[in-house]
């Protein structure tokens, strides 16, 4: 029940999604003057005082237990850095009101990492509110970051954000209670399907498969693109074809035949362990998207997170965490190291996609927060979010 806890606390925008918040509004911190240049914003190096602090993700690291030396437990006896860590993002959006107003007036926010999901990521980014990563300091990173998550538009070089943990975004189906749901164009129009399909109230996912489903680039696509993807959604909305949009409630629905075939993430899947419930991957292809550690503005132990992230890129310390969380690993590698933990999740593609199934995930492209604003409502109107 790991993943669910987890997927439960990731309300997204619209729902319960693992990119974003609610319905409601987002912080309005796009203006000029909140932007900031990263190199006129960093504190003073205080690394040496043996510090760290790190806000992250509920249920998102391995927990102690008896006979079980934890992953941060290893670190800090290593390092000799003791960490404070607290589990409080509990929403994308939550977290920017908790650190908007510090942040835009290049203020500390107490913190020296936080992990925030890739479109949350990219606005920091893009606002100047996010400290460069030395790459001489995270080789591991650059070394072990697994391919699929490399190149990406709002951070190519993977300067200033590291994934944490990644998930896939694909369709799932109750294979007893109906035959294989292979495409989006299935869920859509099949007419067994009709009012028995759920799809996700995150926009960048249900959107990312609409524009690949009409053969546009999620994360490279025009307004005309976007208006063609949102017509071929309402027509099934309105259609009746689509029974709800939902967050991660759809496993239960799905296991009770209240529904047949939904939009579903890979970690729910996982988590459910129901023998009649396939994970899919789409003819369309998959989503792809991390959770990211970020090094804030104004934090003062930059070279300690950089430590952190050094060593959560080894593949041996990768594996074991993922052996706890249960999500995608973004390290090359640990794999192999899983085989000596548990042979079973080394084998198990949800955790370790193989090469093939990464070459068809694809990203959505980052949004200025103009369009964004103008894409999420325009979602809205067809899901009643």
């Amino acid at each position: 029940m790991r993943q669910i806890s987890r997927r439960t606390m990731l309300r997204g925008v619209g729902g319960a999604a693992f990119l974003a918040g609610s319905a409601a509004v987002l912080p309005l911190f796009g203006t000029p003057d909140r932007r900031q240049d990263p190199a006129n914003c960093a504190a003073t190096d205080r690394s040496s005082d043996g510090r760290l602090i790190v806000s992250n993700w509920p249920e998102y690291i391995d927990q102690p237990d008896e006979g079980y030396v934890t992953t941060m437990d290893e670190f800090q006896k290593e390092f000799g850095i003791q960490v404070d860590y607290t589990a409080d993002v509990n929403d994308n959006n939550e977290f920017f009101a908790k650190v908007v107003n510090q942040l835009g007036a290049c203020e500390p926010v107490n913190r020296d990492m936080f992990m925030l999901t890739d479109w949350a990521a990219a606005r920091m980014i893009q606002m100047g509110w996010i400290q460069p990563l030395d790459a001489a300091k995270v080789p591991n990173l650059h070394n072990n970051l697994i391919s699929s998550l490399q190149g990406l538009s709002w951070d190519p070089k993977r300067e200033f954000s590291a994934p944490w943990q990644a998930g896939l975004t694909g369709i799932a189906y109750n294979k007893s209670k109906v035959d294989e749901v292979g495409s989006f164009t299935d869920l859509l129009t099949r007419p067994d399907l009709k009012g028995r399909v759920t799809l996700l109230t995150e926009m960048r996912d249900t959107m990312g498969f609409l524009l690949l489903k009409n053969g546009a680039d999620p994360a490279d696509f025009t307004d005309d693109q976007w208006q063609t993807a949102m017509d071929d959604l309402r027509r099934a909305s309105d259609a009746g074809q689509i029974r709800a949009f939902t967050g991660n409630e759809y496993v239960q629905d799905l296991a009770a035949g209240n529904i047949v075939a939904c939009e579903a993430w890979s970690g729910d899947i996982l988590a459910a362990a129901d023998p009649n419930i396939e994970f899919v991957v789409p003819e369309e292809g998959l989503m792809i998207w991390a959770d990211n550690m970020l090094v804030p503005n104004q934090a003062e132990h930059v070279a300690n997170a950089e430590k952190w992230i050094d060593y959560y890129y080894r593949p041996d310390v990768a594996a074991k965490l993922a052996a706890w969380v249960n999500y995608i690993c973004p390290v090359v590698g640990a794999q192999a190291e899983m085989e000596k933990i548990d042979p079973e999740l080394a084998a198990d593609p949800l955790i370790f996609p193989d090469d093939e199934t990464l070459a068809m995930t694809h990203s959505f492209m980052a949004l200025e927060e103009f369009k964004m604003r103008e894409y999420e409502g325009d979602f809205a109107d067809v899901t009643g979010g």
